[in-house]
């Protein structure tokens, strides 16, 4: 070994891969800059230990400076021994180091897949000046380079077999892959070059779709943001609206109580004073008749008695009629009623708006499968009642509003504006969203069973249900039986049954119909997209016609 390795050896630092500076020897021989020693030391939670051969130290060792070591270092400074030229870059522990190298090895800059070896940048000038060593295949450093060497045959694997999908040399390509498809390895890759090119503009444009649809996502995300706060603003408006409507007709009860209390008590204290002038008029005259009554002279009493005036015509105590004890208890009770009523509506209309505001769903996920048993479908089973102010005047409800009938006399004649004035028919007082089902038992001629938006048409010949884009219904009659949505009819081939089951899957936009029986048999199926909040409707046509919504469980 010549001097230069020597001295670059025994006095370069293997931490810092410079000269030793305040140097220190541990038990094991190797020396090291004191700073980098303690440095590594403390930045390691195990047993201290030699970084070069590995030996450990227990208990730690208290480090002193080598003086003798020391001054060679110096003394070798002002002889001209520098640290390691900056081009040199000595190899660390996870380095590929150079395999021509010796004593100690720089870190290689290449390696070399047809030698198989790792050169620096000095060892690696053959293999860029020697034209026999330019056809070698150089890549990047790698420890790998042993897994391009055949086992069997001890020779680089310069082919790829198809058949077995691994890399061979030349001799297994003729021994016991004889017959295989086999290619270089050169070609090979190259043809999986192509499919990861392949697969990285796949890899590629999904990137690019995940993006569109992640910012897709942040507008829907703003979107929903936005929604929800607005919705909460209106809401609170409405119901801010309804308690000032409220509080308004509270104040209006309690002017109008007050007004009648002063009426009646004007009347009353009216009659009072009438009563108390009267009485004192008759206290006056009963003073009168007892000094008479008193005088003891005859002829005194016989002379003033014509003079006293007939007594007035008195109203009986009993033409002063009272009511009974109960004052304006009567408005209580009827506040008390619209009370309750209020309660009743918002508990029905609190279920809808509880309903719907759970089916808000903006991510569209796969529908679910359509139930198929009946079991199945009074899962999703609602009980819903008939809403009286949209019945047409000649219906009448029965059964808890669960039951409507064709009756050839009118059976109400007040106003509502929900009420359908030219078709027998009525809505459901329940709005139904998301996945609902139902059964209708009819008997008649002319039965009709529906679903519609709340916002169709009360009146006209297109107000009918199904004559309009707002209604979807299925007609039975005993020689027709058909679908009509939007005016368009659609026959059904199928035996008309005396129960119908409606399915409706309002997030899905499916609406069925089936004959009931334990299989359910479908009589006809729309899909489509609900824009709003839908309502049973029922329709009979000839008087004594009914439908019932049945009780199912």
């Amino acid at each position: 070994m010549n001097r230069k390795d020597l001295d670059e050896e025994s006095f370069c630092c293997s931490i810092c891969l410079d000269l030793l500076k305040d140097p220190v020897t541990i038990p094991c021989g190797h020396s090291y800059c004191m700073k980098c020693l303690q440095g590594l030391w403390d930045a390691e939670e195990k047993v201290p230990s030699c970084p070069q051969c590995r030996k450990t130290f227990t208990p730690r060792p208290v480090l002193g400076k080598n003086v003798m070591l020391a001054a060679l270092v110096e003394q070798l400074k002002k002889t001209g021994l520098q640290a390691a030229p900056a081009g040199l870059c000595y190899a660390g522990p996870e380095d590929v180091v150079c395999d021509v190298c010796t004593g100690r090895k720089l870190k290689a800059i290449k390696s070399c897949l047809s030698c198989p070896a790792s050169y620096c940048e000095e060892h690696l000038q053959p293999h860029l000046k020697a034209a026999a060593l330019k056809k070698h295949k150089l890549v990047e450093p790698s420890k790998k380079l042993q897994e391009n060497i055949c086992s069997r045959h001890d020779e680089v694997m310069k082919m790829f077999c198809r058949t077995d999908q691994k890399s061979i040399c030349y001799l297994c390509s003729v021994e016991e892959h004889r017959g295989h498809d086999t290619v270089s390895a050169a070609a090979e890759r190259t043809e999986k070059k192509r499919e990861l090119e392949e697969s990285q503009q796949q890899i590629q444009q999904r990137i690019q779709d995940r993006e569109k649809e992640v910012k897709l996502l942040q507008r829907e995300v703003e979107a929903i943001n936005h929604s929800a706060d607005q919705t909460v603003k209106d809401s609170e408006k409405i119901f801010t609206q309804m308690i000032r409507l409220l509080q308004k007709r509270s104040r209006d009860v309690e002017q109008q109580i007050r007004s009648q209390q002063q009426t009646e008590v004007r009347r009353v204290k009216g009659l009072q004073e009438e009563l108390e002038q009267d009485m004192a008029e008759l206290k006056r005259r009963d003073a009168e008749l007892k000094q008479l009554w008193l005088t003891e002279d005859h002829s005194h009493f016989l002379l003033n008695y014509p003079s006293l005036p007939p007594l007035s015509e008195s109203t009986p105590s009993a033409s002063i009629h009272v009511r009974p004890l109960t004052y304006f208890e009567d408005v209580t009770a009827a506040v008390s009623e619209l009370r309750d009523e209020l309660q009743d509506i918002l508990r029905e209309e609190w279920t809808n708006i509880s309903l719907t505001v759970s089916h808000v769903d903006v991510l569209l996920s796969e529908p679910e499968p359509e139930p198929k048993s009946r079991a199945d479908f009074l899962r999703y089973s609602r009980q819903i009642t008939l809403d009286p102010n949209t019945a047409h005047r000649h219906l009448l409800l029965s059964e808890e509003n669960r039951k409507v009938t064709a009756m050839e006399e009118p059976q109400s004649d007040s106003d509502h504006p929900d009420r359908f004035t030219d078709w027998f028919q009525v809505l459901s007082r329940e709005s139904l969203t998301g996945r609902c089902y139902w059964e209708v038992e009819r008997r008649g001629e002319y039965v009709g069973v529906a679903v519609a938006y709340k916002n169709i048409s009360r009146s006209g010949s297109e107000s009918g249900f199904g004559l309009n884009d707002k209604s979807w219904s299925l007609y039975c009659q005993p020689d027709l039986f058909s679908f009509v949505h939007n005016n368009i009819r659609t026959s059904i081939s199928a035996r008309v049954p005396s129960r119908v089951g409606v399915y409706l899957d309002h997030r899905a936009g499916v609406l069925s119909f089936y004959s009931v029986s334990e299989s359910m048999t479908l009589l006809h199926r729309v899909q489509t997209t609900f824009t709003q909040t839908l309502h049973a409707g029922l329709i009979v046509g000839y008087v004594g016609d009914t439908a019932e919504l049945c009780k199912v469980k």
